[in-house]
């Protein structure tokens, strides 16, 4: 488990988990979260109870969506089943006692708290969601509960970086089109009319843009370290069937 020193706060638990301390294994080894994946959802669920006993919250209190890839939140008040799951990338809550988690594998996580008013965020940013504005949205959300946006602390955990991301000639242009200066996050790859896309820094300026209290980026790149991180590229580059997921999780604490 990772933690940063800017979510060290009054009445807070959090971390960005690796994929070491888990029960799973093979490609999933070890600390699998992904309920959507193809490991046993018996040893899901135990992977699920480490990360809930690192944070302090009871069984099965660890809330995570069925992500999108969407710019949609969702209130959480109580936990609910893998089959009550909503199909959003954002979760806010006021809730004591619950964790707010995000599955990641390259998109970029990103956990918000309020300490002051006692409201925190999590949400899943890929390229699409980043693009349209969950992590703006995660924010309003939290705003609806009572959070003051100077108030906020955001941190974005082990994300897919610059180096080792290379996109195909189409894919600028969704940027493109929304905001001409959005052509500062590609570089011009090895590869003939490719380009190396710099996610965390995306989402970081975003998240700078919002008037937040502080943003801050772990820069851990999750393809690059193996050891510590589950990559979809880099299982993808091998041909491997599927990946494990990691969870990066913010709770109140009762």
């Amino acid at each position: 488990m990772i933690e940063s020193d800017a979510l060290q706060l009054p009445g807070l638990s959090h971390g960005f988990f690796t994929r070491g301390g888990g029960h799973s294994t093979g490609i999933f080894a070890s600390l699998n979260c992904g309920l959507g994946s193809g490991d046993d959802p018996e040893i899901v669920t135990m992977n699920r109870g480490v990360v809930e006993r690192a944070l302090g919250v009871g069984e099965k209190h660890l809330v995570t969506a069925y992500q999108v890839h969407s710019a949609d939140v969702a209130v959480v008040e109580k936990p609910w089943t893998a089959d009550e799951r909503p199909k959003v990338d954002g979760l806010v809550s006021k809730t004591k006692g619950l964790a707010l988690g995000v599955l990641t594998a390259d998109c970029g996580p990103v956990l918000f708290a309020d300490a002051t008013s006692g409201v925190i965020g999590a949400c899943h940013a890929g390229w699409k969601g980043a693009l349209t504005g969950v992590a703006e949205a995660t924010v309003r959300a939290m705003e609806k509960l009572g959070a003051a946006r100077g108030n906020i602390v955001a941190v974005l955990g082990p994300t897919i970086s610059r180096a080792a991301y290379e996109v195909g000639p189409e894919f600028p242009a969704a940027f493109l089109s929304q905001d001409e200066g959005n052509r500062q996050y590609f570089e011009p790859s090895a590869k003939e009319g490719h380009f190396m896309f710099d996610l965390p820094r995306y989402i970081m300026q975003r998240l700078k843009r919002m008037g937040l209290k502080s943003a801050h980026d772990l820069a851990l790149c999750t393809y690059t370290d193996e050891a510590r991180f589950y990559s979809y590229r880099r299982a993808t580059h091998r041909g491997e069937k599927d990946y494990g997921r990691l969870v990066s999780a913010i709770a109140l604490r009762e």
